[in-house]
């Protein structure tokens, strides 16, 4: 018998909504005032992470010069700022996200980024089309660990392996495969290649009801 579908958990930054750019943007200016320029062997470590996460990596590469607590308070001012003045969903979100909600089929935001920025984006896209919502913070631990992942599936009650979330980067795919749910991954700055019980897709445009729930039956 075919798992039906039973849940969507959608990663936010990146993924619904073109932030992961405003947040290399925040990271990037930051770093810039402590005298560093971003390579790409920075990116690992600030992409699809918590801001204090990103913090205490410009810390370790600017030693004596911040603290990361000091950074964190400052990246999330900065970050939040272009976000409120800059953010627009990715093709294909709207829709995809309004397929789902006409479906009955439940939604959880699962995002790194703190509660204001979520909510923010919340507003843009419409709370309505959302069951429930994690930020960074509100678990033990956020991504790459699976926690966010498995406080969405216990609030709405679901099965991880009836479950599809929807991914962008490896830090977030690697949160979502340990909270063992099928992985959609859109990769946004960093590829992410295809695995077991992972599919990846070029974009949102790509992605309808239907493939979701091939995705859960098949897995």
């Amino acid at each position: 018998m075919h798992t039906e579908l039973q849940a969507v958990l959608f990663d936010m930054d990146g993924t619904l909504v073109d932030t992961e750019r405003l947040w290399r943007q925040a990271v990037e200016e930051e770093a810039l005032g402590l005298g560093l320029v971003l390579v790409d062997a920075d990116l690992p470590f600030v992409l699809g992470r918590a801001i204090e996460d990103g913090a205490a990596h410009l810390a370790s590469r600017a030693v004596g010069r911040a603290g990361a607590a000091r950074l964190a308070v400052s990246l999330e001012r900065r970050f939040t700022q272009l976000v409120r003045e800059q953010v627009v969903p990715l093709p294909g979100a709207v829709e995809l996200l309004a397929a789902v909600h006409t479906a009955g089929v439940a939604t959880a935001l699962v995002s790194a980024s703190p509660r204001p920025v979520v909510d923010i984006v919340l507003d843009v896209l419409g709370r309505h089309r959302f069951t429930t919502s994690f930020a960074a913070g509100e678990t033990p631990r956020t991504k790459p660990f699976p926690d966010p992942y498995r406080a969405a599936l216990a609030a709405l009650g679901a099965t991880p392996t009836a479950c599809v979330a929807v991914e962008d980067t490896p830090t977030g795919v690697a949160s979502a495969e340990a909270a063992d749910c099928t992985v959609l991954v859109v990769p946004s700055l960093t590829p992410v290649p295809a695995a077991p019980r992972r599919t990846v897709a070029h974009s949102l445009r790509d992605v309808d009801l239907g493939l979701l729930r091939r995705l859960v039956a098949e897995s």
